[in-house]
């Protein structure tokens, strides 16, 4: 039994100090209204500071580049075929039949022999479609079905979970339908984690994207995952913290996945707590440097759909993680305990109340209504506006700076104007907050496939 499992999210510890806590507070907001008020903003302004402060730290960290784990093409050719592991790749797919054709053609160019390749790709039991779409191109004896039982919850952990039993490789990773992974991708890991030695279990690729230039949507997702991967996670090594996975290109040895149990099947970001699980076990996680390009969402309703799903999920690992806190603090340390309340928690908590303190922000320039100059008493009111215009401009400048590390100064606009980015995120966040209460272990499809012209999507659903 995973006692980190999502399928509960809340420990019944942790309700029960959830209630007694809203007990007090109402009690204290009876009787000192004012003073709560006034609590609770200067509590928000001193974590969402933190938050700012300890994201210029992981820049700063990530700026030398040192901790990006490297593999020449030379290098990673020079291993002879004989000498290369049997390498598993997981491909969950669920209501994919335009771009199971794409992805057999990707996977195809992947330099590995074939004789030590394993292909399974994981097909829900009633996805038909995805089904006899994979049976069409699924050809080659390297590459075989695997049709997952129908049960509950219907998630990709679980899927992954139901691959991996089956799985012979020594390493394994897992890619999406619609991922272009650098052909080289598995050789280097290959010869990274040899080089590395049996401390580091996992690598995390760098994801990025073949459709930035699309529409706005794209191109705001291309700067965040960027920064994402190019800044914040090496940043998190530099600062030996843990490293919340990414759902795709993450490369494992597959007998120590296998001992630490998996991915939490009940968990919607189950990457990201598998990252936090892997910390709490003594085992390193590194970045290597090879690009996935994946699909850049760029429908505003598919993308609120999938960030609601990862800022749950990131809520639950938060959560998770903190049912015990003493052991959370003994198997972290203080690093892991800011990292895991700072980033995993505070990144979607930072989404959710950007909209308040906006429209906090709005009210006072437009009315300037007495009882905000009592609830911000002076202190934290400059801490505030520190955070609205530091913080603001941090951001932005981050975005900028990952605009010129892509050498794509055609974005720059797109940089300047994320603050209507940062809108979509807080709308994703309150929804998260609300399936988090009444249906936290749903998964909300993503489509994918949306970058391709009508006429390829429809001759690929019919093949």
């Amino acid at each position: 039994m995973n006692p980190f499992s999502a399928r509960t999210v809340l420990s019944r510890a942790q309700r029960a100090g959830l209630i007694v806590a809203l007990v007090l507070i109402a009690v204290w907001a009876v009787l000192r209204p004012m003073a709560v008020l006034q609590t609770v903003v200067a509590v928000v302004t001193v974590a969402y500071g933190a938050a700012i402060v300890f994201r210029v730290v992981l820049v700063w960290a990530a700026s030398r580049g040192e901790h990006l784990i490297r593999v020449t093409d030379e290098e990673a050719r020079a291993i002879p075929d004989a000498d290369l592991p049997v390498y598993t790749v997981l491909v969950p797919a669920y209501r994919e039949p335009s771009v199971i054709g794409l992805l057999m053609s990707h996977l195809g160019a992947l330099e590995y022999p074939k004789d030590r390749l394993e292909v399974i790709l994981l097909l829900e039991e009633d996805d038909r479609e995805t089904i006899e779409a994979a049976s069409a191109v699924a050809t080659e004896p390297h590459v075989r079905i695997l049709v997952v039982p129908e049960s509950q919850p219907k998630t990709k952990p679980k899927a992954c979970n139901v691959g991996l039993e089956q799985a012979t490789g020594e390493f394994v990773t897992i890619y999406d339908a619609e991922d272009i992974p650098d052909p080289l991708q598995l050789r280097r890991a290959v010869v990274a984690l040899r080089r590395l030695g049996a401390e580091y279990v996992c690598l995390q690729a760098e994801l990025g994207y073949f459709n930035v230039d699309q529409n706005r949507i794209t191109r705001w997702f291309a700067l965040e995952y960027a920064t994402w991967f190019r800044s914040l996670l090496p940043g998190l090594v530099a600062l030996r913290m843990p490293i919340p996975l990414g759902g795709t290109s993450n490369h494992f040895r597959a007998r120590e996945l296998r001992e630490l149990g998996a991915w939490d099947p009940y968990n919607v970001t189950e990457d990201a707590d598998l990252g936090i699980r892997l910390a709490r076990s003594g085992l390193r996680v590194g970045v290597l440097h090879s690009i996935t390009l994946e699909e850049a969402n760029s429908d505003f309703i598919n993308w609120i759909k999938q960030r609601s799903r990862w800022y749950k999920g990131y809520l639950m690992t938060w959560l998770v993680h903190l049912r015990a806190p003493r052991a959370t603090i003994r198997q972290l340390g203080w690093r892991g305990l800011l990292c895991l309340n700072l980033f995993v928690g505070g990144t979607p908590l930072a989404a959710l109340l950007n909209a308040v303190l906006w429209a906090t922000t709005i009210l006072w320039f437009l009315d300037r209504p007495p009882v905000m100059e009592e609830i911000f008493v002076p202190p934290f009111y400059y801490l505030g506006v520190l955070c609205l215009v530091f913080g603001n401009a941090t951001v932005i400048y981050l975005n900028v700076l990952s605009a010129r590390t892509m050498d794509r100064p055609d974005l720059l606009g797109t940089a300047l104007l994320s603050p209507v980015y940062w809108a979509m995120m807080s709308l994703a966040g309150a929804k998260a907050a609300w399936q988090l209460i009444v249906k936290p272990s749903y998964w909300e499809k993503t489509t994918h496939g949306l970058h391709l012209p009508s006429s390829s999507k429809e001759a690929a659903d019919v093949s």
